[in-house]
């Protein structure tokens, strides 16, 4: 399992490549409520039926609420081929509002 830590993936998020996308995985009620900038929710149930549009991103950067749910998508989506994909395990959405990182609404 290819990880990425909470800061680097804040990192990133500042300046994404074309061809890069943060996954948010949690449910839409969740990202509604504050999602990182930029990156797009398919919840952990759905992202099996979005692999083919999944397959389009350079680098698929995925988290969670904490970590969790997370890793049961990269898993999934490494189970259908896809291996550009780097995982934030040790905390999620929740750590990134706490650290003060920038916080997007619907």
């Amino acid at each position: 399992m290819r990880t990425i830590s909470l800061k680097n993936l804040y990192e990133k998020s500042q300046n994404l490549e074309e061809g890069d996308v943060i996954l948010d995985v949690r449910r839409p009620e969740e990202y509604s409520e504050g999602h990182i900038k930029g990156g797009i929710n398919i919840s952990h149930e759905n992202v099996a039926s979005q692999v083919d549009r999944l397959r389009e991103y350079k680098n698929i950067y995925i988290h969670c609420k904490m970590g969790g749910r997370a890793k049961m998508a990269y898993n999934m989506l490494e189970g259908y081929g896809i291996t550009n994909l780097r995982v934030c395990v040790e905390a999620g959405f929740t750590a990134w509002a706490e650290r003060g990182y920038p916080v997007e609404k619907d």
